[in-house]
């Protein structure tokens, strides 16, 4: 077992200074870590060395894998536009394995339980680690111990972030589009298998060493309107098929109908109005699971009855967003990953819906983004504490099971709303200490439960705003006493000593650690 140097962050945490080889800063609070140097380039090329024609296609993805230089200790970046869908990923590992390449470090800007697939190659050695999202099963083996490497959780724009700032240096981009042509033009919006917009691919198409477009549509030059640009890109493999467009649904993406969770939708909606939050031209972002769908449409009959409009809503686009749009309830969906095929259609048809990449969205290395600009943001979690610190990676049994997503950037909101419940399968939600940071409470400012609504100390302006109303307003820590009193207080999960993953804040520092399970 590997020992690790510890030092304590700014949010309490003890976390490594080095794993993998690299060396970390630890968490300094929010805004006090300043970037220095130049971002990262890509190697120069010359148009010398590619088709005067413009014809980039290789017969196999193999073949461009090994044009490519493919081999050992490599990092291989994909994208996660399809989700559950994904049908690449799988095969750039199957040909890893059969040129016998070791200690790859797949870099995905997420995975699912379509990936679960890739363990025989993580406990074959072909796979080193993994530095994205590790969700269900991949979650579980990594907090068992059994990867090779130690894991890296960053969001959205951490991701643009650390491949920008050179801390993730990609090898090999593979990316799979659902249209593109020969010169590696490629589009997300169209195609048999359309999965909407490829902003997730973005720097991997700027910054990587290699690039390789794999599609199952290719039309004659030029791909229009194109998200990945052809001149960042090396080859262009035709393969059958690349994704499940269907299984890029996310969670549920219908309404729920559970009556808690309706309340919770109920009691955020009127908080939004009686904080004055819900006013022509605002604007908001809420997930795709059902309680924030829910919010979703309490917006757009708020809009209706106030004959007022939203200025633009933040995606995850789905078809509640669409109607909105469509119904001329909102100027735009500035979108950021489709969650359904009408999101997709969307896409292609109104010009209000734009497809929108990390970098504009969150990469919080950059000269602003939209994040900040946001009237509210809907979230969820697995867990908060009472300084309301919040968990999205781990639940209370210390497995890791989701990804951060672009949670952490929305944090930086003007309102930032977790909706939860008040306990999940009788474990209490609300605990003295979560047992992963991914998001300080200085950013968090209102917790909602079926129970009772949490306001943020340090947001006086909303507890002046809500002094009167008919809500039942109350301390956390009184939210958390109750969860208490009906489930009991759980056991701690134990941990060993060894470091399994590392969750990195969005700029780069190292928020927290994630340990190894103690069975």
């Amino acid at each position: 077992m590997t020992k690790y140097n510890l030092v304590k962050n700014a949010a309490g945490r003890m976390v490594p200074t080095e794993i993998n080889g690299k060396t970390l800063v630890p968490f300094m609070g929010i805004g006090n870590y300043r970037p220095t140097g130049r971002k990262y380039a890509p190697p120069i090329a010359t148009c010398a060395d590619y088709p005067s024609d413009g014809n980039k296609l290789i017969p196999s993805l193999k073949e461009a894998l090994i044009k490519s230089g493919l081999k050992n200790g490599m990092t291989i970046s994909t994208h996660h536009h399809f989700r559950n869908g994904d049908l690449v990923a799988q095969q750039i590992f199957d040909i890893a394995f059969e040129l016998d390449i070791k200690d790859l470090v797949w870099f995905p800007s997420a995975s699912f339980e379509c990936h679960s697939t890739l363990i025989k190659y993580l406990e074959d050695g072909t796979i080193h680690h993994i530095e994205g999202s590790m969700n269900g099963a991949l979650g579980k083996f990594t907090t068992e111990g059994k990867m090779k490497g130690v894991g890296v959780l960053r969001s959205h724009g951490g991701r643009y972030q650390a491949v920008q700032d050179g801390d993730v240096h990609i090898d090999i981009a593979v990316i799979a589009a659902p249209t593109a042509d020969t010169f590696g033009n490629a589009t997300g919006d169209r195609g048999p298998t359309a999965c909407g917009l490829l902003g997730f691919a973005l720097a991997d198409s700027q910054y990587a060493d290699k690039v390789i477009i794999v599609s199952d549509n290719l039309v004659p030059f030029p791909c229009v309107p194109w998200q990945i640009h052809g001149n960042n890109v090396d080859y262009v493999v035709n393969i059958d098929k690349i994704g499940i467009p269907e299984k890029i649904v996310s969670g549920t993406t219908e309404i729920t109908k559970s009556p808690d969770r309706l309340l919770l939708a109920e009691m955020t909606a009127q908080f939004c109005e009686e904080a004055g939050i819900v006013k022509d031209g605002f604007s908001f972002q809420a997930g795709a699971g059902g309680t924030a769908l829910s919010i979703g449409t309490y917006f757009a009959d708020a809009c209706r009855e106030k004959g007022i409009k939203a200025r633009f809503a933040r995606g995850g686009s789905n078809k509640y967003l669409v109607k909105m749009l469509e119904e001329g309830l909102t100027d735009y969906i500035l979108d950021g990953q489709t969650f359904d095929l009408e999101g997709v259609r969307s896409m292609r048809e109104n010009p209000g819906h734009l497809n929108t990449s990390p970098f504009t969205s969150y990469n919080y290395h950059g000269k602003g983004n939209f994040s900040s600009m946001v009237d509210v943001v809907i979230l969820g979690a697995t867990e908060v504490d009472v300084n309301y610190n919040a968990n999205v990676v781990s639940h209370s049994d210390g497995y890791l099971l989701h990804g951060i997503g672009g949670w952490q950037n929305c944090l930086f909101s003007k309102c930032t709303i977790l909706p939860i419940p008040l306990f999940r399968d009788r474990i209490p939600v609300i605990k003295d200490e979560v047992t992963t940071i991914c998001g300080p409470g200085e950013l968090i400012d209102v917790i909602v439960t079926e129970r009772g609504i949490a306001i943020n100390p340090l947001r006086k302006d909303l507890i002046e705003k809500l002094k009167n109303s008919t809500l039942p307003i109350k301390t956390i820590e009184q939210l958390k006493e109750e969860g208490e009193k009906i489930c009991g207080v759980p056991d701690k999960p134990k941990f060993t000593d060894e470091v399994v993953a590392i969750v990195k804040w969005v700029d780069g520092t190292v928020i927290d650690t994630v340990w190894k399970i103690d069975k």
